[in-house]
């Protein structure tokens, strides 16, 4: 597989979920690994973020020790051994209280943690890779390092903001529209909305579901991604 493919479809699996295993050290079982359910969406850096509570097993591993995995799948498969995954490597940091751009961007995406810290001490961690192990399918096992894989957003929070609250405010047919070409499940008195933008793709949320779509070239400026939607909208 060409190297560029490879890290774009690693970097794709990444973005098509919005849960994985985070996988840190025990500190009460010495030497074994613990393993754990975590949502997570990727920052303006290209970074997971995580919301994690004091109170919690896997943060009291990683204030102890910060090595971590995240492992992501591909959701709904039949035979997990037959589908995409990413073993995500790195260490677990805490972020500055004053990152709200982490922040929003994680709101965004699941707006029900807005009230987490009001009822336990809840904290947001990135986790910077050290590498990444990708299987593509049978036989299509791959390293991917770091600088290979992380790719920025080139939109700032506000950018992204104002892209996804006009998609959502004036254009929900066309959003309803991408979910039907997409085969994401929608009923009627479902309301989509799109809640995160980047160079290749978009995330809607239908639900407490979040879904993936992506581009099929890369976008860098709002003009493009205009350009783009609507093009989409007219399939």
């Amino acid at each position: 597989m060409n190297k560029d493919i490879k890290e774009k479809q690693a970097r794709a699996l990444l973005l098509s979920e919005y849960q994985g295993i985070l996988s840190t050290h025990s500190v009460d079982v010495e030497g074994y690994p613990f393993g754990s359910i975590v949502p997570y969406c990727l920052n303006e850096a290209g970074l997971p973020i995580i919301l994690i509570s004091t109170i919690a097993q896997h943060t009291k591993n990683i204030l102890s020790d910060p090595k971590v995995s995240l492992t992501v799948t591909e959701g709904e498969a039949d035979d997990l051994q037959t589908v995409g995954r990413v073993t995500y490597i790195g260490d677990a940091q805490l972020l500055d209280k004053d990152d709200t751009d982490s922040a929003e961007r994680y709101y965004n995406f699941f707006p029900q943690s807005r009230g987490y810290h009001q009822t336990h001490d809840f904290n947001f961690y990135c986790i910077k890779p050290v590498r990444v192990r990708f299987i593509g399918g049978f036989g299509q096992i791959y390293w991917i390092e770091k600088d290979d894989f992380l790719l920025s957003n080139p939109f700032s929070l506000d950018e992204e903001k104002k892209m996804f609250d006009h998609m959502n405010a004036d254009h929900l047919e066309a959003i309803r529209h991408y979910c039907d070409v997409f085969a994401i499940p929608l009923d009627a008195s479902a309301v989509p909305a799109m809640v995160g933008i980047d160079s290749e793709g978009f995330h809607l949320r239908v639900g407490a579901r979040i879904h993936r779509i992506n581009f099929n070239e890369s976008v860098t400026t709002a003009g493009e991604v205009r350009k783009t939607l609507v093009a989409m909208a007219k399939a």
